[in-house]
């Protein structure tokens, strides 16, 4: 992926200038100078004050003009006005890219994002880049060119490493750095972008990327103003193996309001922003521990081919709690083969127990060779995947360093994942030391194998194509909704099942359409001026004879003009019996486009919210595999003598909506099919509710 100037200037300038420049290491003006002497900048430094003659050992200079050359890199430290002034003189100077530090912008309201957007557009007229404002810095350990305030960095002294971390939160940028320094990870980028308001996270995320020697790149985003960007970075990630972990506040209402007053960003809807993310492979972490719990596992390069867990310990205790964590994961304990089982009763004391997990015994504490019998054998078993070790007690009389190295060994014999479970920090000090993942507790270590497993498959997980769409034609109009006899239509013109229906203006038509269908059937007001008809009683179910039909038909046409409504007429349905009612919906989001809804429908969809999102591209196999992560895929499968459902249809049908809403553009902003009747093999699949939302573009 090669690099504009800009990001290159951005990440690896030749000359930085700070613009507020401070004698003082301590204050924002003074530290990217202090960080820049100290980390070992080999670019010019030119501090810019017109008070000082000489600042931290480097000539001071009283403006950008007096300066010999226009430096790549500029920091304005300086707040308000003057900074606004000082950008503007920084991008007739023919400066690359502005970090403003400043807050008082977008983040703060309307008056706040006009003066932010004006800035950054007389910026890009003339050729420069911004990160910020409100931006703690920029950071490259490797090359030292530290352009950044962060106390952090002193606390946590740094070391270059294959970490690259970008965050539009400056302290969030900072606590994945500690936890790593802390675990002696070294990181080489350490990126905030405050406001996002030019040169994004996403943008400095590609940089990081394109870095041959970054192999786990972190990224924190409050909202995601460019998903297409966002997947092109993902693809390049997987293509060189590079492990993408993403932060991504907002999950709920609260927090998606305060990330909008935080950074001015606004966070998308959860559902669909998980989606898109798994969608594209990139890891989606719950918390700032978890967003770098696994660094030392991917970091190994290791690449499990499954979830199939081994679980060893001292202890029989630990080994029951293993077990049901590895449960609650969704990680299978892997089932020896015969030979395995015999190899390793051959190594073990009789009361020790054979099956996974695997329990040593106190035994350990007199036979330390325990360790290093145990793990070549249950690593040639086709069973074992991932390693999990506990060791919740040792000590005095143990031999710990043998322990140590001998699982070190293992892990270079076998290149299998291995992570450690141990409390006594001076015990999992000597098993760090040997280069093993170690955790202080057996539910954070296995958490971290999990992830790795998952995060590998969804990595491996190749885009499949979406089968064409129909051309989307809607019917001319500007009312929010089509009526559900257009709204079936355009279904039906993708091959989705609709229901058998006829659309019917006149009484006589209503009683021809029931003689059709035959009955029983049901009788619904179309309307698009009225796009929840059971709101206002003008649907009914189960009608059996021509009269009832007729005397419906009047009635809700009644019904309509008493709503002044437009009516289309009303629609006579033949009536379908499913074993289950789903859902299918989709909707155009603002941020990542169109996004599928799968899952258990009917009155109570809101209700239960036991659905899934998908977005495209996707597979109906992928739609089956959503499904059954469901509380309802035990009744999907078949219970309590009941078959299974006929999913194939229904998941086409999710495919065919998907393929349809790439095609429509922004012509469509919503669909809502609820329910969707689903059969068991044999038995039939209907759409038999639709509503159709027009798009900006669908008006016409």
């Amino acid at each position: 992926m090669p690099l504009d100037d800009a990001l290159r200037a951005a990440l690896d300038p030749r000359s930085v200038a700070v613009i507020g420049a401070s004698d003082n290491p301590n204050k924002v003006g003074g530290r990217p100078i202090h960080f820049l002497s100290k980390f070992g900048f080999r670019g010019q430094v030119y501090p810019i004050n017109p008070t000082r003659a000489e600042i931290q050992g480097y000539k001071a200079y009283p403006d950008l003009a007096a300066l010999p050359e226009a430096p790549e890199l500029v920091v304005v430290a300086i707040p308000g006005e003057a900074g606004i002034q000082a950008v503007d003189a920084c991008a007739e100077r023919g400066v690359k890219v502005c970090i403003v530090m400043a807050s008082g912008f977008g983040e703060t309201g309307e008056a706040g994002m006009a003066a932010q957007r004006a800035m950054v557009a007389r910026a890009r007229a003339r050729g420069m880049r911004i990160v910020g404002p409100n931006s703690q810095g920029l950071a490259n350990f490797g090359t030292g060119a530290v352009a950044n305030f962060a106390t952090m960095f002193i606390e946590a002294p740094p070391a270059d490493g294959p970490v690259g971390i970008v965050s539009q939160s400056g302290a969030t940028s900072l606590v994945p750095y500690a936890l790593l320094r802390g675990r002696g990870i070294g990181v080489r980028y350490v990126c905030a972008t405050g406001n996002d308001a030019d040169l994004t996270a996403v943008e400095l995320a590609e940089a990081m990327v394109a870095d041959p020697e970054i192999r786990l790149l972190l990224i924190y985003l409050e909202g995601m103003t460019d998903a297409t960007r966002l997947a092109s970075l993902a693809a390049a990630a997987r293509e060189r193996d590079l492990p993408v972990v993403a932060l991504k506040a907002g999950r709920t209402a609260a927090g998606a309001q305060a990330a909008r007053s935080h950074t001015g960003s606004l966070a998308g809807e959860d559902r669909v922003i998980d989606a898109f993310l798994k969608r594209h492979g990139i890891w989606r972490a719950s918390d700032m521990h978890d967003w770098c719990a696994a660094a030392e596992l991917y970091l190994k390069g290791w690449r499990p081919g499954g979830r199939r867990l081994v679980a060893i310990s001292n202890s029989g205790a630990s080994c029951v709690m293993a077990a049901d964590r590895a449960t609650e994961l969704d990680l299978p304990l892997g089932r020896f083969q015969p030979e395995t089982v015999t190899a390793l009763k051959g190594v073990l004391p009789g009361f020790a127990t054979t099956t996974n997990p695997i329990d040593v015994t106190a035994a350990l504490l007199s036979n330390s060779r325990l360790f290093s019998d145990v793990l070549p054998i249950v690593g040639r078993d086709p069973a074992a995947d991932l390693f999990f070790i506990a060791i919740p007690v040792a000590g005095a009389g143990y031999d710990v360093p043998a322990f140590a190295r001998d699982t070190a060994q293992f892990m270079a014999d076998t290149g299998k994942p291995v992570a450690l479970g141990v409390p006594q920090p001076n015990i999992a000090a000597v098993f760090a030391e040997a280069g093993i993942p170690t955790y202080p507790n057996e539910t954070t270590a296995m958490r971290a194998l999990a992830q790795l497993a998952a995060h590998t498959a969804m990595m491996r997980r190749s885009l499949p194509a979406m089968p064409a769409a129909a051309p989307v034609t809607l019917p001319a109009g500007t009312k929010p909704f089509l009526g559900e006899a257009d709204s079936l239509a355009l279904l039906a013109a993708q091959g989705m099942p609709v229901v058998a229906h006829r659309l019917c203006r006149t009484e006589a038509e209503a009683r021809a359409a029931f003689a059709e269908l035959g009955g029983p059937v049901a009788v619904k007001a179309c309307s698009a001026d009225v796009p929840h008809k059971s709101e206002h009683g003008l649907v009914a179910l189960g009608l059996a004879d021509a009269d009832a039909v007729a005397a419906t038909f009047q009635a809700q046409m009644a019904g309509l003009q008493a709503l002044g409504a437009e009516a289309d007429g009303v629609i006579v349905a033949r009536m379908v019996k499913g074993r289950r009612e789903l859902v299918l919906g989709a909707r155009r989001d603002p941020m990542v486009g169109p996004a599928v809804l799968v899952g258990d429908g009917g009155k109570y969809v809101e209700a239960l919210g036991d659905v899934a999102v998908l977005v495209p591209p996707f597979t109906a196999e992928d739609v089956v595999e959503a499904l059954m992560d469901l509380r309802i895929a035990p009744i999907l499968r078949g219970t309590r003598g009941e078959p299974a459902l006929d999913l194939a249809t229904y998941a086409d049908a999710a495919v065919r909506l998907g393929a349809m809403m790439l095609a429509a553009g922004g012509a469509i902003a919503s669909v809502d099919l609820n329910p969707v009747m689903v059969g068991a093999a044999g038995e039939p699949t209907a759409i038999v509710d639709a509503l159709v939302e027009r798009g900006a573009d669908g008006a016409g």
